[in-house]
């Protein structure tokens, strides 16, 4: 198997570039639909982050109140920290445990592609895991408008959101593969198919 790591800021298009690799024949791990595993009613990190945090964060029926808990730890670095401990050993152990089961499959082959579509792949520093990193940028204005239309988030919150997350600078500096998405779906498409046949041959040539 051949493991990719797929990222790129709020609002940049990276879940639209997964979904396009997926159609090539990817494998997709879905690192924000893991998150909201975790914490789910049940899942192994629920519990630490009512300890941590009070049960104030849980909604009536037991869930994890999300907008409440970002509020909690959005200006508060130690609290912000606190909750990457206490969720993300179990995101990166059912991370581990997909890869795992993909490529332990009877069918599974070499040259197979995992893409993990992580949001915080640089900010978390676990670029060495991956055997290429992509990354997915767009302009500051196409992304506001993106999640001003998309998501109904006001430039102000999304500018707040953009500047917790690594630039794009730093993001280039890392990336084996830049995607720029500031145009069409066509265009879009047409530098993921590219990307794509790149990581194809670059598996194929490792073995």
């Amino acid at each position: 198997m051949y493991l990719v790591g797929l990222t790129g800021g709020i609002g940049s298009g990276k879940s639209t570039v997964a979904a396009r690799l997926a159609e090539l024949g990817a494998e997709t791990i879905d690192v924000d639909a893991i998150a909201r595993e975790v914490v789910e009613p049940g899942g192994p990190a629920l519990d630490g982050l009512v300890a941590r945090f009070g049960a104030d964060i849980l909604r009536p029926d037991g869930s994890l109140d999300r907008p409440a808990m970002a509020a909690l730890v959005f200006d508060d670095e130690r609290a912000r920290r606190d909750l990457e401990r206490l969720t993300h050993p179990h995101v990166a152990a059912r991370i581990a445990s997909r890869i795992a089961e993909l490529s332990a499959r009877d069918d599974a082959r070499p040259d197979d592609l995992i893409v993990v579509d992580h949001p915080l792949l640089i900010e978390t520093d676990q670029m060495a895991r991956f055997d290429a990193v992509v990354v997915v940028i767009a302009s500051e204005e196409t992304r506001l408008a993106r999640l001003e239309a998309d998501r109904n988030i006001t430039p102000e919150d999304a500018k707040a959101r953009m500047g917790v997350q690594a630039d794009d600078e730093r993001r280039r500096a890392v990336a084996d593969h830049v995607i720029v998405n500031d145009d069409g779906l066509d265009e879009l498409n047409a530098q993921v198919d590219a990307v794509h046949a790149a990581l194809l041959d670059a598996a194929r040539a490792r073995h």
